[in-house]
């Protein structure tokens, strides 16, 4: 499904070149379950920047589907992005003044469609993850735990081909965040292809594979025993 070929990312400033990825070579399957691990700084948030199409790589190729996007425009990489990715974030990103319905189905503006078959496919994502009791509720009026289930709810709204989950339990208690990585085996058991960032051992070991970031330099690809 995806493939990295000899990724790189340098960041350049009047005075400093900074290296963020170096030489990164990966492939992912469809369906899997992948774990990027590694400490602050060594480069996690740029790949996943650029599994996101959010950022390029300054020398490589990123392969999706065979197509390599790091040659593609802005204009065909935001129509990539609304029609094959879903993201979740940390600190969810929700929108304060609109409901937790409405914050779902902001997942498919961008992907056009008449609102009736919109409301239809925020109403099941709600119902996959469990808030459609909140659905007219206002971000601020739930716990951390039911905002990251409506993010959830968000990413997956549009059946996206990959889900992006970046620290998605870093913000939550144990029980919380353990309930966030049952939603995401789940996806993933029912065939989304899921990429997580994670500091915590015990929630990477709950993915298919771990990848292993240092230093910009991918150090280890492992896959687990479930």
């Amino acid at each position: 499904m995806i493939e990295l070929k000899s990724v790189s990312r340098l960041y350049r400033s009047d005075e400093i070149e900074t290296t963020a990825l170096h030489d990164i070579s990966l492939n992912i399957r469809r369906g899997e379950f992948v774990a990027v691990m590694g400490p602050s700084g060594c480069g996690k948030s740029t790949l996943l920047n650029i599994f996101g199409a959010i950022d390029r790589p300054t020398s490589g190729q990123y392969l999706f589907e065979g197509v390599d996007l790091a040659a593609r425009n802005e204009a065909a990489l935001a129509r990539h992005r609304a029609r094959h990715l879903g993201f979740i974030f940390q600190s969810f990103n929700l929108v304060d003044d609109l409901t937790i319905a409405e914050n779902i189905e902001l997942g498919l503006l961008y992907r056009g469609g008449r609102s009736g078959s919109r409301r239809a496919l925020v109403e099941a994502a709600m119902d996959q993850v469990g808030v459609a009791h909140r659905a007219r509720h206002f971000p601020h009026q739930l716990s951390g735990g039911q905002q990251q289930r409506a993010a959830i709810a968000r990413a997956i709204v549009g059946q996206p081909d990959l889900i992006l989950a970046d620290e998605p339990t870093g913000n939550l208690d144990t029980e919380n965040g353990a309930q966030v990585m049952e939603i995401l085996k789940s996806l993933n058991a029912g065939g989304a292809t899921i990429i997580m960032v994670t500091h915590s051992p015990s929630h990477a070991d709950q993915a298919g594979r771990r990848v292993e970031i240092l230093d910009g330099r991918l150090v280890a690809s492992v896959a687990q025993a479930l």
